[in-house]
């Protein structure tokens, strides 16, 4: 019976290719297959870093059909590296069901970790860090995004969630009317080029908003308790 191969879940840059880990490069010039999220945006980046793989499309809509193959390959001994388009796979992207499978099976897993969008945008927002709740994308729908965000309306944690640009100002407009004016951050291309940090109250961050907003956003919302809503507290 040939040994059972190894899963790895590798992050890769969110923006700027210079933050790729080392260990990212060496575990994907190691392993047999990459199963990769948008097969043409990783295929650049193996390019750049002069990698040469075979890979396995995997994404939401066909991870529940493609899984079967991925673990064979590793049953069969070999190993796989998933990726996503961007950041950590399982954070708000595939991977949970590959990671999931595989440790049914009794298969061998493991993380090699790197970037992901949200720690920087906590980070950089100027909300207190040492306790907060990351929610990743709202309901696309009003009445369930309404709930969505209620859930969280007393937490005393920092909140985090990312967002499309075509929704970003319904977000906002539907957070202030939730959450009340709280201070918050809006975090824009992380790593990259045009990066931008906007901070202030939400109606602040609302009048802000450019008409048509572009680019990858996340959300960062003082808690209940800490740069609230009420108006005579100051301004940051």
């Amino acid at each position: 019976m040939p040994e059972m191969g190894k899963l790895y879940l590798v992050s890769t840059p969110i923006g700027n290719l210079g933050d790729i880990t080392l260990r990212a490069l060496e575990t994907l010039r190691e392993v047999d297959y990459v199963a990769s999220e948008d097969t043409r945006r990783t295929g650049l980046l193996l390019k750049h870093f002069d990698i040469k793989k075979p890979q396995i499309s995997f994404h939401e809509h066909n991870e529940q059909r493609v899984i079967g193959r991925i673990i064979g390959l590793l049953r069969e001994g070999k190993s796989v590296a998933v990726v996503t388009s961007a950041g950590t796979p399982s954070i708000s992207d595939p991977g949970f069901v590959a990671l999931w499978e595989a440790v049914k099976e009794g298969l061998e897993v493991t993380a090699i970790p790197g970037a992901t969008a949200f720690v920087p945008a906590l980070v950089l927002s100027g909300m207190p860090v040492y306790s907060f709740t990351f929610r990743g994308f709202p309901p696309h729908k009003p009445g369930k995004r309404r709930k969505f965000l209620e859930m969280d309306r007393d937490s005393p944690h920092t909140l985090i969630y990312y967002e499309s640009p075509y929704r970003l100002r319904k977000f906002l407009t539907e957070a202030m009317e939730v959450f009340g004016n709280r201070h918050a951050a809006v975090c824009k291309e992380l790593t990259k080029l045009f990066e931008r940090v906007t901070r202030g109250r939400l109606s602040q961050l609302l009048d802000d908003l450019e008409e048509n907003p572009k680019g990858e956003y996340v959300i960062v919302i003082a808690g209940a308790e800490i740069g609230g809503n009420r108006d005579d507290e100051p301004d940051v």
